[in-house]
């Protein structure tokens, strides 16, 4: 009879995988030394299996094994992208999912629209490390008419005097007197808002309606959804390649 062997992984993928922090963090968490792994100091490199105790920082990662999980979800004005506690409207509380989940990047809380959860660290690297370019589509409206003009500065790119740096070239379409589409392959903090300020204008509102392949849809705000197996196969298959 054949003994059973444990299925062993990498202690860095295996804290991702548990959505306790990229393999990055674990890497540095691991050479600080808040990880332990029965009992002792964990080391760089080491592999662990499902029967093994892990701490990490004190407290017992143990999910191995578990379901991954990636959800889409329709983000209403005044939900906060944060796992903070101390923030009364994060998005961890609001959603009260089953699993441990946190947000793929963020949308500002005065923003909507498509919000990707997961709980697994690698695919959040993957998606928002900027120079992957990997697309998310926005639609705004403004508060005054849109011109030539400033499509053609948005298109080529803002300097943003606060941040001190120029945004990277998009796509911008026209889509009405005061709206207009925008598909960017960075996410600096309050890019468009800033980018539309920068050119006298004022976002009324900001919609996000895709990442990469995964669309809104007529997903109702505040309700999310499971993605879909086939959705999943043609993002894993975009990310091909990709930095984590």
């Amino acid at each position: 009879m054949e003994a059973l062997v444990e299925e062993l992984y990498r202690l860095n993928k295996y804290l991702s995988d548990a959505g306790v922090c990229s393999r990055r963090a674990a890497d540095a968490a691991i050479e600080a030394g808040d990880v332990m792994v029965n009992g002792q100091p964990a080391v760089m490199g080491m592999k662990v299996s499902a029967a093994d105790e892990v701490l990490f920082k004190g407290k017992l990662v143990s999910n191995v094994g578990k379901k991954q999980v990636l959800i889409a979800y329709n983000k209403p004005a005044g939900i906060v992208c944060t796992a903070e506690k101390r923030e009364k409207n994060n998005i961890v509380d609001h959603l009260n999912y089953p699993e441990r989940i946190y947000p793929i990047g963020r949308l500002d809380k005065d923003s909507t629209g498509l919000l990707l959860l997961t709980n697994q660290g690698d695919l959040v690297n993957k998606i928002m490390r900027a120079v992957n370019a990997h697309e998310k589509e926005y639609i705004v409206t403004v508060d005054k008419e849109i011109t030539a003009d400033f499509i053609k500065q948005m298109s080529a790119g803002v300097y943003l005097t606060e941040l001190e740096t120029t945004t990277r070239k998009c796509q911008v379409t026209k889509l009405g007197p005061n709206k207009f589409k925008i598909i960017l392959t960075q996410g600096l903090n309050r890019q468009i808002r800033r980018m539309c300020q920068e050119l006298g204008y004022r976002v009324r509102t900001l919609k996000r309606v895709r990442i990469m392949n995964i669309e809104l849809g007529n997903l109702k705000e505040d309700t999310y959804r499971d993605v879909t197996p086939e959705e999943l196969k043609k993002l894993n298959k975009m990310l091909e390649g990709s930095k984590n």
